[in-house]
């Protein structure tokens, strides 16, 4: 059985919006929400007049980079674990089949 969703007030520029979610991801929307405020505060720097529109999609499209590169720098640092726990590997195994002295 699913659970209603649950409706949240969350604000983005100083404009108050309200959306649905599972109880248990309530936090979380929240502090998405005050990532993107942040985002978007960033992108408006001192522009007021800048339309919402143009805000929301330059804050998206910056943070939808940063995902990008995070998941590149956690495929990179994946890769080179797996290739060190490689080499721990052989370096274990060449030990483990040498005989004794």
């Amino acid at each position: 059985m699913t659970r209603p969703n649950t409706p949240v007030s969350i604000r983005l520029l100083d404009r108050e919006y309200t959306v649905g979610c599972e109880p248990d991801e309530r936090d979380s929307l929240l502090e998405a929400a005050r990532l993107l405020d942040g985002k978007m505060r960033e992108v408006r720097g001192d522009n007021r007049m800048a339309a919402l529109d143009r805000v929301a999609v330059l804050a998206a499209l910056n943070l939808a980079h940063e995902l990008q590169q995070l998941r590149a720098e956690e495929g990179l640092r994946d890769r080179e674990l797996g290739r060190t726990l490689g080499e721990l590997h052989r370096k274990l195994d060449s030990l483990l089949d040498t005989p004794p002295d």
